[in-house]
This record gives C-alpha cells, structure tokens and sequence, in this order.
C-alpha cells in the first residue's frame, strides 16, 4: 500500500502537512502529495529497486526504516501549469528551495537540507523519536 492521503499520516502530522499545503496555495504554489503512509512491502519493492530488481535506487530505508511506514511523513512535488517540477536546477532548484521553506516554517524536517541522500520531495515530522532496527 502507498497512500496519497493525508489522513493516513498520524494528527500531529497531518496537522503540518496540512498547514504544509496551505502555506503553499498562499504563495501561488500548487503541491501534489504523492506518498504519505507507506506499507512495509511496499517499502520492501523500493528497497530492492536497484539492488536485487532493475531501476535507480530510490531510498536507502529498508522496511520499518522510513517514517513513511510509521505515518510521519510525506512527498510531495509542486506542479507548474499543471505538471509535476521534478528538476533541481535553475528556475526548478528556486521552486524547490521555496517549497521547503514552507515545509520547514509547517514544522516539518525537509530532507532537502540533508547532507546524504538528498531528497526534495520528502517532509517529515519525527516528533524526536527514533527508528530503531529490529534486528
């Protein structure tokens, strides 16, 4: 399972993401969110894209290790003239920086500023918990 909605993430979450969006509309940008909760197999699928099955390796999380699968986190991708920005460079990369400014004044952690594995799309509100493995 892969979820769009917001209602899928946990309230204290939602309550951001929510404030995330509107924040957004206010500065004339139009956000589409693309994952919210995500299941542990479909985090399995992802995991082992570009490792055991073809594609570019898309997340370093391994099932349980995201904060998709605890409901704490969202993607989203702005949209110009109706269609997903997905580029970082130029007038895309400005788009983006402004979108996680918004995300970040929502009390959101944007993984945009991460120094490894960078991800623009990805917002998260971990509420200073910890994943821990469970092996």
């Amino acid at each position: 399972m892969n979820s769009r909605e917001l209602r899928d993430l946990l309230p204290e979450v939602e309550q951001r993401a929510r404030d995330f969006l509107a924040r957004a509309l206010i500065e004339g940008i139009d956000l589409l969110v693309t994952c919210t909760y995500r299941s542990p197999q479909e985090q399995a699928r992802l995991y082992a894209q570009g490792r055991t099955t073809p594609g570019k390796i898309v997340t370093h999380a391994r099932p349980g290790m995201s904060w998709h699968n605890h409901r704490r986190a969202l993607d989203v991708v702005p949209l110009r003239l109706g269609k997903p920005v997905w580029g970082t460079t130029g007038t895309d990369l400005s788009l983006w920086l402004k979108v996680g400014e918004l995300g970040e004044a929502a009390g959101l952690e944007w993984a945009g500023r991460w120094k490894r594995f960078r991800e623009f799309p990805h917002f998260q509100y971990t509420g200073g918990q910890k994943i821990l493995p469970d092996f």
